[in-house]
């Protein structure tokens, strides 16, 4: 299993959940297409999780 995961926006949270808008925000993912690398711990997986229909995620 990998340290970190990239993880990427590739649908707009526009019209989502406010509070999915607002994990989106606290990922760090501002803009469509962006990517950020975040850690592999169950705080991340959990907050992808909820997000997984906004995000495409990959093992870094």
């Amino acid at each position: 299993m990998a340290d970190k995961l990239k993880v990427t926006l590739v649908k707009s949270p526009i019209s989502a959940v406010p509070k999915h808008r607002k994990t989106v925000v606290a990922m760090g993912l501002t803009k469509m297409h962006k990517t950020v690398e975040m850690p592999d711990n169950a705080s991340t997986r959990g907050m992808i999780r909820q997000v997984q229909h906004l995000v495409k995620v990959e093992e870094a």
